[in-house]
């Protein structure tokens, strides 16, 4: 009310849209160019109207984008992560789960309730999924539903031995092979374990 939304398709549209794009890089440029392409002509500032209220009444949550070697952050899309994940698996019909984007969602979520400011993070080309803060802890996090495969695992670890500082590192999967590693200064964790771990940050 406070926006003075009244298109109701085009605020479940938009949802849609988020929802979809999750652990992905966004911005309501890019979702009013989708939504011009199918036919729907809306302009970047409606969409922003839209994508403000969703987070201000806080069924979507946005971590802007880190640079982790300038320690700053950069004026580029950010990542949307939704409230429930439930509300999500009720929005989109999907033939098979995309357990990674859920995943990925489930951990932002536990770093918030954790007391964490997340971020996500960039180093050159290198994507690091979270960069989480607080005055005496900064960890960083990549997520994947499994690295049992040789070529993800590198792939997963490559953006975390990168990083030029020695905070913690952690790559959090679903496997239970490998959980408790410690190789290269990167901690491989059972997502589930950390869940409902202990691991909580040093205020």
């Amino acid at each position: 009310m406070r926006k003075g939304i009244t298109d109701i398709a085009l605020l479940q549209r938009i949802i849609q849209l988020l929802a979809s794009s999750i652990g992905s890089p966004i911005s309501a440029k890019k979702i009013s160019d989708t939504l011009n392409a199918s036919g729907r002509r809306i302009s970047v500032n409606t969409v922003d109207t839209y994508l403000q209220a969703l987070l201000e009444s806080y069924i979507f949550y946005k971590t802007d984008r880190y640079d982790v070697k300038g320690r700053s952050f950069l004026n580029t899309r950010g990542k949307y992560y939704i409230v429930d994940l439930g509300l999500r698996n009720n929005l989109l019909v999907r033939s098979k789960p995309d357990l990674g984007p859920q995943i990925e969602n489930l951990v932002y979520l536990e770093l918030l309730r954790r007391g964490y400011e997340v971020s996500s993070g960039k180093l050159a080309e290198k994507e690091i999924d979270f960069v989480a803060q607080t005055a005496q802890s900064h960890p960083h996090y990549q997520v994947a539903a499994s690295v049992l495969d040789e070529n993800t695992l590198m792939r997963e670890r490559a953006p975390l031995k990168a990083i030029p500082d020695h905070y913690p590192k952690v790559l959090l999967t679903l496997d239970v092979i490998g959980s408790g590693t410690n190789i290269d200064g990167i901690q491989r964790k059972n997502l589930l374990d950390w869940v409902v771990g202990d691991d909580l940050p040093h205020r």
